[in-house]
């Protein structure tokens, strides 16, 4: 299996989690971009359903150290 980018792996569940927060109360479907961003996450992480994709994207988050940051 291809590892997407951690940068893009992070914001893509960082902006399907946010959204369906705030979705989840005011509606019961998801929104099209939900649905854009759970499909995407399904692409990005070999899977077919989302809440598998986001764990999968957290365990490849998780697996995946930061890279260390130098100092200004």
């Amino acid at each position: 299996m291809l590892i997407p980018d951690r940068t893009f792996l992070r914001r893509l569940v960082q902006e399907y989690e946010a959204l369906r927060a705030e979705e989840s109360a005011k509606a019961a479907e998801p929104s099209p971009r939900a649905r854009d961003l759970a499909y995407t996450l399904c692409v990005s992480t070999g899977t077919r359903d989302v809440r598998l994709a986001l764990q999968t994207a957290h365990r490849l988050l998780a697996a995946v150290p930061e890279p260390a940051r130098l100092a200004d």
